[in-house]
């Protein structure tokens, strides 16, 4: 990949964007699958003619979607920021949608400048499934006691090390500690939702969330059994990880 260095002309670009991860394979680009970053890079080099180093907010995994996904990327054209919003979604995918484009300051980093993200896992709690939300919730056929998981979750709350609510690999290294800043359990109908707000995230850290309330609805954690797992800083203390497909990057706070 090329990467053009300084210049009078380099400006940075806040892009805002959302998509169907069903059949991507995370945002980070891979050998092994195609990714929401390939197929933007592309579709920005089919409108800005070179290849540009893109600074994503957050990485998410296979089959997590986003509705609103942020990335900051310096380059040398003159194509006005609304301009290049409809470029982008000439070459972009259906699955994915360029939202806006902003010129912001040059010390700008999607990542490193985000105070807070939120994440939506939605669940469709029913005897049967629904087949629009095949790849966009998890199913889950017993019941749920919306009111008991969303007291439970409410140890989540804080600043806390949460190490047992992490899969552990050579991405996660150093400082556990995150600052949650709410986490709500919701129902409308036959969709149940868990919404949870921090300053960052750790890997898979929403999906365990999710898991161990689900294990504390099916009695196998204690109702009241979260602050103890969160002290234990041991992985295996905690819920099962989720599945991906019921997951969304909600929002993204500077």
């Amino acid at each position: 990949m090329r990467h053009l260095h300084c210049s009078d002309n380099l400006r940075n670009i806040l892009i805002t964007i959302s998509y169907d991860g069903k059949n991507f394979h995370g945002w980070q680009i891979q050998k092994n699958g195609i990714t929401v970053q390939e197929v933007f890079q592309n579709a920005l080099k089919e409108v800005v003619g070179e290849f540009y180093d893109l600074k994503g907010c957050s990485r998410t995994d296979s089959g997590v979607h986003a509705n609103m996904y942020c990335i900051s990327v310096k380059i040398v054209h003159p194509i006005p920021a609304d301009r290049l919003k409809l470029a982008l979604n000439k070459w972009l995918p259906d699955e994915v949608v360029c939202l806006s484009c902003k010129d912001v300051e040059d010390d700008f980093h999607a990542r490193y400048n985000c105070k807070s993200k939120q994440y939506v896992y939605k669940i469709w709690n029913s005897e049967t499934r629904n087949p629009f939300l095949n790849g966009y919730a998890l199913f889950y056929r017993y019941p749920l006691n919306v009111e008991l998981l969303n007291k439970s979750a409410q140890a989540f709350v804080g600043k806390h090390d949460f190490t047992s609510f992490c899969t552990l690999d050579k991405r996660e290294i150093g400082d556990f500690v995150r600052d949650v800043k709410m986490f709500k359990v919701e129902r409308d109908g036959d969709l149940v939702t868990m919404t949870v707000e921090a300053d960052g995230f750790l890997y898979n850290m929403v999906r365990i969330m999710v898991g161990t309330l689900l294990e504390i609805a099916q009695g196998k954690i204690p109702e009241d059994g979260i602050s103890e797992i969160i002290n234990k800083k041991d992985r295996s203390f905690a819920g099962a990880t989720a599945q991906s497909c019921g997951l969304y990057l909600n929002k993204v706070n500077y």
